[in-house]
């Protein structure tokens, strides 16, 4: 099983139109939404025609833009802190893990609100959900509060020679693994399932066409496989977000 995700649906209007296009053009597995996003409400019921075909999961978001709460630590001024900041507070074990166990149940409330179920599956804008302390708090919470049917996690690791043979990204793709080794096991330990393979690391050169890059990305897939994607249609709110556009 091959599954493409479009990351960062509502991110903005023009991301979420192309997500929504190739939805209809049948050309995705499945979406992840930042519901911390202001479009969120709005561009929910977009997402609801395409439910027979499109996996609709939570893109948890620690990084960009004020949460959805309070987080006196983590974002005192109200914005969520640069991923650079993030990584080495979770790295040094500074985290409030109590405020983002809070923040995630937000986010998971906001997403039921727009869609009127629960996620699919879930994963991490810039893949924060890896980080210690923000994986045991999210890992708790939905095997807490799915108990039936729980969400995919989205494992974004691979194996050393899946990773060295796509040629794409690899130190990005390595450093990620190296942060994300363990979740699959801990995930498991609380009856989640997560994908056993996964790819999408862009080195964003030019000079290589995107369709060379997803070739490879399918590549050396396993059983459930996961590739992430980042359409849209580029306009000035994106530009002010992300600087790779």
């Amino acid at each position: 099983m091959i599954i493409l995700c479009a990351d960062d649906y509502a991110m903005t209007e023009g991301v979420s139109r192309a997500i929504g296009e190739l939805a209809a053009a049948r050309r995705l597995s499945a979406t992840s939404v930042l519901t911390t996003s202001r479009h969120w409400p709005g561009l929910a019921p977009r997402l609801l025609v395409h439910r027979a075909h499109l996996s609709i999961g939570l893109h948890l978001d620690l990084t960009l833009g004020p949460p959805l709460g309070p987080l006196p630590r983590l974002a005192p001024q109200g914005k969520l802190p640069a991923v650079s900041s993030l990584a080495t507070w979770a790295l040094g074990g500074v985290l409030d893990v109590e405020e983002i166990r809070a923040e995630i149940g937000r986010q998971l409330d906001r997403f039921e609100a727009g869609v009127g179920f629960p996620p699919d599956h879930i994963d991490g804008h810039q893949h924060v959900h890896v980080l210690p302390g923000i994986r045991r708090a999210l890992l708790d919470t939905v095997a807490r509060r799915y108990r039936a049917r729980a969400p995919l996690i989205r494992d974004p690791s691979d194996s050393l020679s899946a990773i060295t043979s796509r040629r794409t990204a690899r130190p990005k793709a390595l450093a990620i693994a190296a942060l994300a080794l363990g979740l699959k096991g801990a995930a498991r330990k609380r009856g989640l399932r997560t994908n056993d393979s996964f790819a999408g690391f862009s080195s964003f050169d030019e000079r290589e066409p995107y369709s060379a890059e997803l070739e490879r990305a399918l590549s050396a897939p396993g059983q459930r496989h996961i590739v992430m994607c980042h359409p849209g249609h580029p306009d000035a709110e994106l530009a002010s977000l992300d600087p790779v556009v």
